[in-house]
């Protein structure tokens, strides 16, 4: 078995196609950051779009709507472009607005149509609590009972979910289906274009969350035929905290009426008109609800400069590279300390490794004092995301090193295994 040692990672570094990158971003000082999947870092192009956009309000005032390099009124449209090719979404089928969970409200409120005894909305038990929270007020909105009819999967290990069983539960009660890309804990991907065939073929409509995918895996909605996406654009894709989100609705649904309706989902040209009946826009801008929120949409514009460079297929390799590279070290220097990999070892895995361990809250805490930035998840998992765009595998040795001597000296054993009020 090869021995990995920091000459061999340095080697590794000397030879990425991507290394350049990191010279984009600002990596904090004396910092090894492996918490991307949470809130990606800063880099110059995303400082520099979000001045532009400032500047273009302090020279132009109101008329920076339709004036400068990114006039305001189209701005929604424009980012939303530059993000399609990240899910694999043809033009038009892709807009920057919202956030998440008023992505999730305004997609649910367009395809969960409950008719007859076809009134439960499908999920699983592993999802970001976000989403189940909006899908029960969903359901309530509507009159039903989310204990009821709110159907989430079981995972048979607690880690994992299997298709099968998702499909399984496809029966014909079921109105809509909503299911996470990525699980947030575990970092399994799921078959998004199984699970959409079969939902098809139900003609149950079929929506992801792609907050933990985008920017980090390759995604083929269009020709997968799933019915809409959405997602936020502060993990991977290295927007800034808060970023404006973004969501997917399949061309074949175009012109169908938002469930959720407000002044930017309609047609450009008409908008100013000042209607009293909406005339919505025929393709994903239809689903905007309210004025952009530019200055959140600016830094998304020069971070996305770098996806449309590099492409999501080397970002992915590269992910990958680095996940393995660390799954081997785990292996090589964490034995016998009771850590045990919660994410799978193959590539069904996102961009994140988890680590689970009964002292993990302090084990983080730890391991941020020694300038390693982690992510505890309750209740007992550590998540480490080396990011193609800014980590190294220099930075993925030496974080298992330094993981390494806390277990051997104990160090997390002044600190108290307990979450911050952030986690």
């Amino acid at each position: 078995m090869t021995h990995h040692t920091l000459s061999n990672a340095q080697d590794r570094d000397s030879h990425d196609t991507l290394a350049s990158y990191r010279n984009e971003f600002y990596i904090p000082a004396n910092t090894i950051y492996m918490d991307g999947n949470s809130l990606g870092l800063l880099s110059k192009r995303a400082e520099q779009t979000l001045h532009d956009l400032l500047n273009s309000w302090k020279t132009l005032g109101i008329d920076g709507w339709t004036e400068g390099e990114h006039p305001w009124f189209y701005l929604s449209e424009q980012v939303g472009e530059k993000m399609a090719p990240l899910v694999g979404g043809f033009k038009g089928e892709v807009i920057a607005t919202g956030s998440t969970t008023t992505n999730l409200h305004q997609l649910v409120s367009t395809f969960y149509k409950p008719d007859g005894n076809k009134t439960k909305i499908l999920a699983d038990e592993l999802n970001f609590p976000s989403d189940i929270y909006a899908l029960k007020s969903q359901l309530q909105l509507k009159g039903y009972d989310p204990d009821i009819h709110l159907i989430r999967v079981k995972s048979r290990d607690g880690r994992y979910l299997l298709e099968e069983d998702i499909i399984d539960a496809m029966t014909d009660d079921v109105a809509l289906i909503v299911l996470p890309a990525v699980l947030y804990r575990s970092g399994q991907i799921l078959d998004m274009e199984k699970l959409t065939k079969a939902a098809n073929e139900r003609n149950i409509p079929i929506g992801f969350d792609l907050c933990h995918s985008i920017g980090a895996v390759e995604h083929s909605l269009h020709d997968w035929g799933t019915d809409f996406a959405f997602w936020c654009t502060y993990k991977h894709l290295n927007g800034g905290p808060g970023s404006v989100g973004g969501l997917f609705v399949h061309e074949k649904h175009f012109g169908m009426a938002p469930g959720l309706t407000g002044w930017f989902g309609s047609k450009k040209e008409s908008q100013f008109d000042m209607e009293h009946t909406m005339d919505p826009a025929l393709d994903s801008g239809a689903y905007q609800i309210g004025t952009p929120h530019v200055l959140s949409l600016a830094p998304v514009i020069g971070s996305l400069d770098m996806f449309e460079e590099v492409g999501i297929s080397a970002i992915r390799a590269k992910s990958l590279e680095l996940t393995g590279y660390m799954l081997k070290l785990i292996e090589q220097e964490l034995g016998g300390m009771e850590f045990t990999i919660g994410n799978p070892i193959d590539e069904n895995r996102g961009g994140h490794v988890l680590l689970e361990h009964k002292e993990a809250a302090r084990i983080c805490k730890a391991l941020k004092e020694d300038g390693v930035i982690p992510d505890f998840r309750a209740p007992n998992g550590i998540r480490l995301a080396p990011v193609a765009l800014y980590n190294t595998f220099e930075d993925v040795w030496h974080t298992i090193q330094k993981l390494k001597v806390i277990m051997d000296e104990k160090r997390y054993e002044k600190f108290e295994n307990k979450r911050g009020v952030v986690a």
